[in-house]
């Protein structure tokens, strides 16, 4: 028997998320490892240079530490809801790159240089827009049924969602908001958000998948 997959997570990271949520969908088993980052294992230290969760150790020694890469792995070998159908990479860029910059910054303030916008929630919020208009023509952002691109954008979209829940609750974004709850609110979500102890050298293996 081929022995499982090694996933180095952290719970609340949206790219572990997103990971897991792929992982758990396209069936694959993997020995996870939860990791506390302020004390990372030397073992992903030794897997991935970078030391950032996810990080996903291959029976035969590959490592993937991109949490998309891992995504994409997965569904290459067991897609059953069609996920890679809505595979999105322009959109999926926008939401890791300038989307994520001002969630940073509008969640931590202070924590970064200043970068010349005064106002980060608003330039974050205004990325959410296209979003809306897309779901206001499909239930899931790239078409009728819930794909790579939705669970690659959710857990980010959830944390900016949580800066002020009230806040957001009042946005006109209906849509945006009905598709942020089916995800919350869904079994796969919870399927992955379960709590684990930070794993240590020598610790007992912890299976972790559907």
């Amino acid at each position: 028997m081929t022995a499982a997959p090694i996933l180095y997570s952290f719970r609340r990271c949206p790219y572990a998320m997103r990971a897991r949520m792929a992982l758990w969908v396209a069936g694959v088993t993997v020995t996870l490892r939860e990791v506390k980052l302020a004390a990372k294992p030397p073992a992903l230290i030794a897997a991935s240079s970078k030391a950032t969760v996810p990080v996903l150790v291959l029976a035969d020694g590959t490592v993937i530490d991109e949490s998309l890469g891992i995504m994409r792995w997965a569904l290459a070998r067991n897609d059953p809801e069609g996920w890679l159908d809505g595979d999105d990479p322009a959109l999926i860029a926008v939401n890791d790159g300038v989307f994520k910059h001002h969630l940073d910054r509008a969640k931590y303030p202070g924590r970064y240089e200043e970068d010349g916008v005064t106002d980060h929630r608003a330039a974050a919020l205004a990325l959410l827009d296209p979003l809306e208009t897309r779901l206001a023509a499909s239930p899931w952002l790239c078409g009728g049924k819930r794909s790579l691109t939705d669970i690659a954008l959710f857990p980010f979209i959830r944390q900016f969602a949580a800066i002020d829940p009230a806040w957001f609750e009042g946005l006109p974004l209906p849509h945006l908001q009905a598709w942020l709850e089916r995800l919350v609110t869904s079994d796969l979500f919870a399927s992955v958000m379960p709590k684990f102890t930070p794993w240590q050298e020598g610790d007992a293996p912890v299976q972790f998948g559907p």
